[in-house]
């Protein structure tokens, strides 16, 4: 049995569908039995187009950067006005605030905005961290150097399995690193080519109990650039990052992850689209309606292929090469609607 010592997801990790009334100061309260102040904010526009603009309590609420675009962070007071106790408040911009149209909103719990001085790597000058080592997530910003193949410090008290980094400075490609995939290469989440090898973007290091390698590219670890990383590990019964093989049959893989799934993002290690589900937009399985992290397109219902979100994890349906080329492998990462098994030993659907 998956145990676990979250038994409400919710505290970590919430998701916000609304529709914008492109009003400034308009709160967004998140809904269910647990508050939870949010660090990291992603928002996409579901009913038209709209890049995805992310935002972090390290940065702070006017800085945002695009999960579809290589383009430098940029500065805008309109988007996000404050991270509060129970959800978020926006303001006009239609990127968050779009009137009469739907959005979604995915928000994880770091610190509460606190921040901390790491020096645990190599990296001069260290990094400034808030981690969430209940949830294994953290948030990490640091300046590159000329240092070759220096690490940084992430704050949680074992290996990241999953890292986003984004150059704050430069329009470079976003780059994910993966326990799954193997720290030898790299994937970029703004677009959909294959996992690459290159030494440059990781340095060839695996991510220990303290620190993430860095290389010597612009795009991980650039001199006097600055950068922002999100790193994740897997927490039994709240998260999960692996990877699956497809079969090609529209009876696909089913991934056993402990819990029920809330949050689901896909992507194949050859050429393939990032593909991102959720229990707020699709409550009902066949989970059809998805959204392309790389693509700045409105929100799309698969007529054949999606994922069933199941009590203990999720199956792929359809056989499509995105998500279920026979012989493909896939990365995913997961996030809890709720435990499998709560931290008592009680089956959740028993309560």
């Amino acid at each position: 049995m998956a145990y676990t010592n979250i038994d409400d997801p919710s505290a970590h990790f919430q998701i916000a569908t609304y529709t914008g009334n492109g009003t400034d100061n308009t709160a967004i309260t998140y809904d269910g039995n647990s508050d939870m102040q949010p660090d990291f904010l992603w928002f996409k526009l579901r009913s038209t187009t709209g890049n995805h603009v992310l935002f972090d309590s390290n940065r702070g609420v006017t800085k945002y950067i695009r999960s579809n675009t290589t383009a430098a962070e940029t500065t805008n007071g309109t988007l996000l006005k404050s991270f509060d106790t129970d959800g978020f408040t926006v303001g006009s911009n239609a990127s968050t605030n779009y009137n009469t149209y739907t959005l979604a909103s995915w928000g994880w719990k770091a610190n509460g905005g606190t921040t901390s001085s790491n020096t645990d790597g190599t990296l001069t000058g260290g990094a400034t961290v808030q981690a969430n080592t209940d949830a294994g997530f953290s948030i990490i910003t640091y300046t590159g150097t000329s240092q070759t193949n220096p690490t940084v410090g992430h704050g949680l008290n074992q290996a990241p399995e999953l890292v986003l980094v984004k150059n704050r400075d430069l329009a470079r490609n976003w780059a994910v690193g993966s326990t799954a995939v193997g720290w030898t290469k790299y994937l970029k989440l703004d677009d959909t080519t294959a996992a690459t090898t290159n030494s440059g973007w990781w340095g060839n290091q695996d991510p220990t109990s303290t620190t993430v390698g860095l290389g010597t590219a612009s795009q991980t670890a650039g001199n006097t650039y600055d950068y922002v990383m999100y790193a994740f590990h897997s927490v039994q019964g709240y998260s999960k990052f692996g990877k699956y093989v497809g079969n090609g049959n529209d009876n696909g893989p089913f991934m056993y992850t402990g819990f029920k799934p809330a949050f689901v993002l896909t992507k194949g290690t050859h050429a393939s689209q990032w593909r991102l589900y959720d229990s707020a937009r699709s409550p009902n399985n066949l989970n059809l309606n998805r959204l392309f992290p790389y693509s700045s397109g409105a929100e799309a219902t698969d007529t054949d292929a999606g994922i069933d979100m199941l009590s203990n994890g999720f199956k792929i349906r359809g056989s499509g090469g995105d998500y279920n080329a026979s012989g493909q492998a896939y990365i995913y990462m997961a996030f809890a609607d709720n435990p499998f098994v709560t931290s008592t030993g009680i089956p959740t659907t028993a309560r």
